[in-house]
């Protein structure tokens, strides 16, 4: 029986296997993006492996890191509390480079334009203070139709405390948008602070599309 490891690099893919027969051995071949399991079978032929003599497979991929470094990721709205739209883009107060008069913030993965607030409000409780708007949320729906867009971000007020508004909109985003990659800030890091909890939603839904096709390469039995 064999044992695998493999990694889907931005241009090759590697394998490295064992065997008790055959001992340690090695390939490479392209990565193949439009499906990334291809690269994969190519290094299985080059080592002549019989796929039903693996047993175990370890897989790792650069393939979410490059998307967000080379900016290269799925277009992506993101869905706020009224009144945190601009809390995405401000971040923290600090100044990395404090006497830098050239220094530039990264630009963010979502355009302000982009960025739609929906009628809700849960306070850190966990309690309702404003009901969820369907209505709202509808509206965004068709607006996700118009701008063709690939992914959206959802991280409300006080989630952490209370999912239950997320949960709403992750619901309606599902039976409306069935082929948009959908992120909700209760599940990716459901922790007090926003802007932290926005940023990491955001690169989960940027990324996610691309990284969609990785994941479903290897489903254990």
């Amino acid at each position: 029986m064999a044992l695998l490891a493999v990694d889907i690099g931005g241009t090759f893919t590697d394998l490295m296997g064992y065997d008790e027969g055959r001992g340690f051995y090695q390939a490479k071949s392209l990565t193949t993006p439009s499906d990334y399991a291809q690269g994969i079978i190519d290094c299985i032929d080059k080592c002549g492996i019989d796929p039903v003599s693996v047993s175990g497979l370890i897989h790792g991929t650069t393939v979410a890191i490059n998307t967000l470094i080379e900016r290269k990721g799925a277009k992506t709205e993101l869905i706020v509390t009224p009144g945190t739209r601009d809390v995405y883009a401000i971040g923290r107060g600090n100044r990395p480079e404090a006497y830098n008069l050239f220094f530039h913030r990264p630009r963010t993965l979502v355009p302000r334009h982009l960025t739609i607030e929906v009628e809700e409000r849960m306070l850190a409780s966990g309690n309702v203070l404003t009901p969820l708007n369907r209505a709202d949320v509808e509206a965004a729906c068709d607006k996700f139709e118009k701008a063709d867009l690939e992914a959206v971000a959802v991280c409300f007020l006080h989630s952490y405390a209370n999912p239950d508004h997320e949960r709403m909109v992750g619901e309606i985003l599902v039976e409306r948008l069935p082929q948009v990659f959908v992120s909700l800030s209760h599940k990716v890091l459901r922790e007090y602070r926003e802007y932290e909890r926005t940023s990491t939603t955001v690169v989960n839904s940027y990324i996610g599309p691309g990284c969609r096709a990785i994941s479903a390469i290897w489903k254990p039995a």
